[in-house]
């Protein structure tokens, strides 16, 4: 499968990382991830989560395809499948132009649009997606440097949320409340931060097919429910809690090349 990576989620030390180079406090990036992708960089296949903006891609070829493929091709923004869907759509784009398809659409964690591969540090948009498909730590420091490129790192450190929004969401950001949902992501965040070794666990449920809920790092009665029924697959204790043997397992399984959480 096209895009597939390794779905490896974000670790303490790729936080650290990823703070240290924008100097900014975990709860202030946070609040950007999770307005942004609901908090996870990955589909259940393992493909980065994207979007693809056909009015983008409309642009980015002169509009020679809209006549014989409008859903990838128009002026107007829109069209959107989510999810994996979306894959659909860039496989449309790609089949009539793989460049301008792939800067059409964003990637991972922080949705990083392909066109803004150089600011987010890479040489071209197919160097930008090779290391959104690796990690989450990847995705993550594209997002700090197209942030530290625009200069919005200064707003995220002072939490002006309107600056923030302003530069990278675009003008109209106050229509989808942008600058008002930043503010209570990092109001919330500052009293309960996601559990990342959680998160972790999550993931990998995910990828076993069994249903987390959201990957947030946060113990709810879906995740609990899914580490019964991959406990009680594997013949383990059906206790519902992330113990080490139930971790080790599906760590080993979902990450064969190992995880340092």
């Amino acid at each position: 499968m096209e895009f597939q990576g390794t779905g490896t989620p974000l670790t303490e030390s790729g936080l650290d990382r990823v703070c240290d180079a924008l100097d900014v406090k975990a709860p202030a990036l946070w609040a950007v991830v999770t307005v942004e992708t609901r908090g996870f960089g990955f589909l259940q296949e393992k493909r980065p989560l994207i979007l693809f903006e056909r009015h983008i891609f409309h642009r980015r070829t002169n509009g020679r395809f809209a006549a014989i493929a409008p859903q990838v091709s128009d002026p107007i923004p829109g069209g959107y499948l989510g999810g994996a869907l979306e894959y659909v759509r860039l496989h449309e784009a790609i089949a009539l132009h793989r460049r301008a398809a792939l800067e059409s659409a964003s990637w991972g964690i922080g949705q990083v649009m392909g066109f803004n591969h150089q600011v987010a540090g890479f040489s071209s948009a197919e160097e930008l997606v090779a290391a959104m498909m690796h990690d989450e730590t990847n995705q993550l420091l594209a997002m700090a440097n197209f942030i530290s490129g625009n200069g919005l790192d200064r707003a995220l450190r002072r939490h002006d949320w309107v600056a923030f929004a302003r530069g990278y969401n675009g003008p109209d950001f106050a229509r989808n409340e942008y600058d008002t949902r930043l503010k209570a992501a990092h109001v919330e965040l500052q009293e309960s931060f996601p559990d990342l070794r959680l998160r972790a666990v999550q993931a990998a449920l995910l990828y076993a097919g069994f249903d987390p809920g959201r990957v947030d790092g946060l113990f709810g009665k879906r995740t609990r429910a899914a580490l019964i029924a991959f406990q009680t697959k594997q013949g383990l204790a059906p206790t519902g809690d992330a113990n080490s043997d139930t971790e080790a397992r599906l760590l080993a399984a979902a990450f064969p090349d190992g995880l340092v959480i």
